[in-house]
């Protein structure tokens, strides 16, 4: 069994999708925990945002050419989403602290919290995603179609 690699459509849907909702949910937390105003803390999670849905891409593509569906376990799932936050935490941690005006000691404590959310979040949302579209080694392609290609099957 073979790689069955996401379109770059599907990669753009899969990435997209994962930050809108998770700014949704993290801006208002976030304003009401630091007590900023939120158009504060949502711009900053929105250039957040901006390098997460970079590194989402380049980061799933690198995993989608070397890691087989059938590798995909849960187990394999939660590995992807430590490494995918510690590439944003060397990026992230410093603009927070820039733009909250606060240490980077206190950069770090605000990211250790948010990890507490994104990692399960991160996990959860790749792991539902593969079902819906499909992309697991038993489901074979039965799921949503976000690609052209999908649509002429």
């Amino acid at each position: 069994m073979g790689h069955q690699l996401r379109s770059i459509r599907e990669r753009v849907v899969h990435a997209i999708g994962f930050e809108i909702i998770a700014v949704a949910i993290c801006s208002p937390v976030v304003a009401y925990a630091l007590d900023r105003p939120l158009a504060n803390t949502g711009l900053l999670s929105v250039m957040m945002s901006t390098i997460a849905t970079l590194w989402n891409l380049a980061y799933n593509w690198i995993f989608d050419r070397h890691v087989p569906l059938e590798g995909r376990t849960l187990g394999v799932r939660v590995a992807h989403a430590i490494g995918f936050e510690a590439g944003l935490v060397l990026t992230c941690v410093p603009l927070a602290a820039w733009w909250l005006s606060i240490t980077l000691v206190q950069a770090v404590v605000v990211e250790a919290a948010f990890l507490l959310f994104i990692l399960p979040y991160t996990v959860a949302y790749n792991w539902l995603f593969d079902r819906v579209t499909g992309r697991t080694a038993t489901g074979g392609r039965r799921g949503i179609p976000v690609s052209f290609q999908d649509h002429q099957r």
